[in-house]
C-alpha cells in the first residue's frame, strides 16, 4: 500500500516540477512586462517534438549527446519565442491599450497547435528516453520525472542568481515596480523584454525535451500543461519563483493522485478546486505579496 503511495508521491512531484518550470517560465515575462504569455503550452509542447525528432534523427543518443541536444532544443524554443515576444509587444509601442497581448499570445498558441496539428496529425507522438528506470524504495521510477525535478531546482538557482545578482536581472526585476520610472531611468525596457521572452523560451524548451518521454506531445496537450503551469503560478504567487516551486509539486501531486484514484480526466477539476480553495484563503497566492497604489 505505501509502495503505491510512494509512486503518485514521487512521479507527482516530477510532473509537479514540470508545472514549476512552466510556471517559471511565466514568471519572468510577467515581472518585464505584465503579459501572460498563453503560448507557453504549445512551446513546451514543441520542446517535447526537438526530442522526438532528435530521437528520429540519432536514434538513442548517448548521454553526451543527449546533454548536448538539451541546449540546442533551448535555443531554438527562446528564438521562436523571441519573434512572438516582438510581434506581441509591438502593438503595445503604439496603442495605450495594454490587453492587446491576450489576442496575440492567444493566436500565437491557436496557429502553433494547428501547425502541429498538420505536421504530426492527431496521434500523439512518443518518445523513449535513453536512461533506464531508476530503482527507488523497493520500486522502479522512470528517469525522466527525477530529471524534471533537477531541471526545476536548476532553473529556480539559475533564475535567483540572475534576477539578484545581475545588473540585468536587477533591471527586469526593477520594470515590475514601474516600467515607466524604469524607461524615465534610462533602461532599455524592450529591449529587457525581449530578453525575458528569450530566457522563458530557454526554460521552457529545454523543459520540453526534457520531460519528453513523461509528457504527451500532440496538438491538443498544451492546454492541460498551461492550465496547469497556470494553476501552480497563482497558488505560488504571481512574480514569485519560490512560490511556483513549491506550488508545482503540490498540484502534481494531487493531479497524479486523482489520475490513481478517480481517473485522469478529474485531473483539471482537482486542479481548479485547488486554485478555488487557495485563492478563497489567500487570493495573492501562497507567496504573493500585496501592494498597495495610488490611484
Amino acid at each position: 500500500m505505501w509502495q503505491e503511495y510512494a509512486i503518485i508521491l514521487i512521479r507527482g512531484i516530477g510532473l509537479g516540477s514540470v508545472y514549476a518550470l512552466i510556471a517559471m517560465s511565466f514568471n519572468i515575462v510577467k515581472v518585464s512586462s505584465g503579459i501572460l504569455n498563453f503560448a507557453q503550452g504549445n512551446m513546451f509542447v514543441l520542446g517535447g517534438m526537438l526530442a522526438y525528432a532528435a530521437v528520429a534523427l540519432f536514434g538513442q543518443p548517448s548521454f553526451i549527446v543527449w546533454l548536448l541536444l538539451i541546449p540546442v532544443a533551448a535555443i531554438i524554443i527562446a528564438v521562436v519565442l523571441l519573434i512572438q515576444g516582438y510581434l506581441t509587444l509591438l502593438p503595445l509601442s503604439y496603442s495605450d491599450d495594454q490587453q492587446s497581448w491576450l489576442i496575440t499570445t492567444m493566436a500565437v498558441s491557436i496557429i502553433i497547435g494547428a501547425v502541429l496539428l498538420l505536421v504530426q496529425g492527431p496521434n500523439a507522438l512518443m518518445v523513449r528516453s535513453i536512461f533506464p528506470n531508476v530503482p527507488l524504495f523497493g520500486m522502479r521510477v522512470p528517469a525522466p520525472f527525477l530529471l524534471a525535478i533537477g531541471l526545476a531546482v536548476f532553473w529556480y538557482v539559475v533564475l535567483q542568481w540572475f534576477l539578484s545578482k545581475t545588473l540585468t536581472g536587477l533591471a527586469i526585476s526593477a520594470l515590475w515596480q514601474d516600467p515607466v520610472a524604469g524607461r524615465a531611468a534610462g533602461l532599455k525596457v524592450r529591449r529587457l523584454q525581449l530578453l525575458a521572452f528569450g530566457l522563458s523560451g530557454l526554460i521552457i524548451g529545454s523543459t520540453g525535451f526534457v520531460a519528453a518521454p513523461i509528457i504527451t506531445i500532440a496538438s491538443d496537450s498544451a492546454v492541460a500543461y498551461v492550465l496547469n503551469g497556470f494553476v501552480a503560478l497563482v497558488i505560488g504567487g504571481v512574480a514569485s519563483n519560490t512560490g511556483a516551486l513549491i506550488a508545482g509539486p503540490l498540484v502534481g501531486v494531487a493531479a497524479m493522485l486523482a489520475t490513481f484514484k478517480i481517473g485522469g480526466e478529474f485531473q483539471g477539476l482537482v486542479s481548479m478546486l485547488i486554485l478555488v480553495g487557495i485563492l478563497l484563503i489567500r487570493p495573492e497566492g501562497i507567496f504573493g505579496s500585496t501592494a498597495a497604489r495610488r490611484v
